[in-house]
């Protein structure tokens, strides 16, 4: 069916299916429409339907792959999706879902043999060929990779190809490309969402209602980040803060930190008409989108306008390039003022760091050197960034260092399927021993905290910054070494060691990185100096200091909700 306008097409379908059961197309679409409104029982069921028409079809096994894997049945989604790829190996689609059930079911190389094969089936869509160069990145497999950067960005500047922004930010591209791909992805979700009628806007004395989404409130970085300036908020009475929560309660010590700082409210495994109709019956004046474009998000909500004012805060760091969101929260050195035009919301600067931080963080003792893998004696450079950032640019550079140091190790986060064994390789292959690459596998937050006491200097990464492992490596009193770059995704460790009086931890270029990591490492006096003044940054320096980080968010809270309720459109705010 070709509904004339899409936005009505699932009530169509119902309709269509209660009209004439034994449709089966009509089933096979209808599971499609809930599933695309994040209804996986509606979806579920109706491809139950379907398949009870026509067994092992599979369109309809696909459908119900998709469910599973929207429930978080990764296994199931991988089986039911592989009997699917199975019998329609020509089909691009399913190839393409089939990867992400294995990419989440922690299957990483056949995750990346389903992209490819759904990229060689359809090697001229932009889309196939982002969502291959963005699992081969993850897993340090550059093959084709400058080919498949350059056909994505070529696909974004002409405006014919939708493609994931976070994943994009991986790519070494302008904020306007990022602005770009952003409005594409924006653009094609409007154009089939139905947004809620208007709220009644409030009296420009009601007390002030702020909410949070996420899928990260509890052991995620965006819970670990929050957790302290949330308590600190709540110390403050500067409103009512809201958390709307897109994952359950994990039992984590965070979550249950969280709960008691505010009013969270678990939406997990709801439709998104249900989540968008839930924060607008807590009459939120002002909405933090803190997952963006970032997987597990749920954009869809946000573009049904459940609140007033909605913000692009903290875990994409982007322009959302979307006409719901009105503002992005950011400060000076992230996001300076030549980078504005490349935004689609208003600037609001807060007059710090834009990135809070849990300062409740204890450190603990690590186990000895040689237990994580060490060597007992020699300069340990650590790099915990995921392995998509680890691309060929920064593990080049890193390569220099560890040459120019003699003894020298650089200790790594272990990355999924083969990602270890290739960086060993692209060691081999630049003159470096690969035995001087030490692995970590991921540890418990406290454990691997604990661990930055071993690392004399974290190098980071580009385009794609460390940002919560930044913080984390700071606060462990490791110093960060970054090159800031162009784009705000390249600025934030930049952001922190400037908002810890570090400037000179931030370079220029990658031969001041090289040169800058070499001193340090043939300097155990400048290496200690330098630890110090980050231990007394620490304490004295604003950036994790949490009540004054809530001071300054609740006044950018409360003039953005001034304006609105005094009928002015969104404006940059210092």
């Amino acid at each position: 069916m070709a509904a004339e306008d899409p936005r009505d097409e699932r009530a169509q379908l119902r309709q269509r299916v209660q009209q004439a059961p034994h449709d089966f197309i009509a089933w096979v679409m209808l599971s499609d429409a809930e599933l695309d409104h994040g209804d996986a029982e509606a979806g579920q069921r109706a491809a139950e339907r379907a398949l009870n028409l026509r067994p092992r079809h599979p369109e309809a096994l696909a459908r119900l792959g998709r469910s599973h894997w929207l429930s978080g049945r990764h296994v199931q989604a991988a089986q039911t999706l592989s009997e699917a790829a199975a019998q329609a190996p020509q089909h691009p689609g399913i190839a393409l879902w089939l990867g992400h059930a294995l990419e989440d079911a922690g299957e990483a190389e056949a995750a990346a043999q389903a992209y490819e094969h759904a990229y060689r089936l359809v090697p001229d869509e932009p889309m196939f060929a982002a969502h291959l160069l963005n699992w081969r990145r993850k897993l340090c497999d550059w093959r084709e990779l400058d080919a498949l950067s350059a056909q994505v960005r070529r696909a974004v500047r002409a405006g014919n190809g939708v493609v994931e922004p976070f994943a994009f930010l991986s790519e070494d591209a302008s904020a306007d490309e990022q602005l770009a791909c952003a409005r594409q992805r924006a653009q094609a979700l409007a154009s089939v969402i139905r947004p809620l009628p208007p709220a009644s806007r409030a009296s420009v004395d009601a007390p002030l209602r702020l909410g949070f989404l996420s899928n990260g409130f509890g052991a995620h970085p965006t819970g670990l980040l929050t957790v302290a300036f949330f308590e600190a908020l709540k110390v403050q009475d500067a409103g009512a803060a809201h958390l709307f929560a897109l994952t359950p309660d994990d039992g984590s010590p965070i979550r249950q930190r969280l709960k008691a700082a505010t009013q969270l409210h678990d939406l997990s495994g709801q439709p998104h008409a249900r989540i968008a109709q839930a924060i607008r019956d807590q009459r939120i004046d002002v909405l933090y989108d803190l997952r963006g474009w970032g997987g597990g998000g749920t954009p869809e909500v946000l573009a049904m306008r459940p609140a007033p004012v909605q913000v692009n805060w903290l875990a994409y760091p982007g322009t959302s390039g979307a006409p719901w969101i009105d503002y992005v929260l950011a400060d000076r050195f992230a996001l300076p003022a030549t980078l504005a035009p490349a935004y689609s919301e208003a600037v609001a600067w807060l007059p710090g760091a834009f990135q809070p931080s849990d300062t409740r963080r204890a450190v603990d003792t690590p186990p000895s050197r040689e237990a994580c893998g060490l060597p007992a004696v020699g300069v340990v450079y650590a790099c915990f960034n995921n392995s998509y950032k680890m691309n060929p640019r920064s593990m080049t550079r890193m390569l220099r260092v560890l040459a120019g140091v003699e003894g020298s190790v650089l200790w790594l986060l272990s990355g999924p399927g083969l990602a270890d064994d290739r960086l060993r390789a692209a060691a081999r292959a630049h003159g470096v021993d690969p035995a001087r690459l030490v692995f970590m596998r991921k540890q418990p937050h406290a454990d691997y905290l604990a661990r930055y006491r071993h690392a004399d200097l974290f190098l980071d990464t580009h385009p794609y910054n460390a940002h919560t492992t930044a913080s984390d490596a700071l606060w462990a009193g490791c110093p960060v070494l970054t090159c800031p770059g162009t784009t705000f995704a390249a600025r934030v460790a930049g952001s922190l060691n400037h908002h810890l009086g570090l400037d000179d931890m931030n370079v220029a270029d990658d031969d001041a990185f090289v040169a800058t990591a070499i001193r340090l490492g043939h300097d155990a006096a400048a290496r200690t100096a330098l630890r110090t003044r980050l231990q007394n940054a620490r304490a004295d320096a604003p950036l994790f200091d949490m009540p004054r980080f809530a001071e300054g968010f609740a006044d950018i809270a409360r003039r953005m909700a001034d304006r609105h309720r005094a009928g002015l459109p969104p404006a940059p705010l210092d």
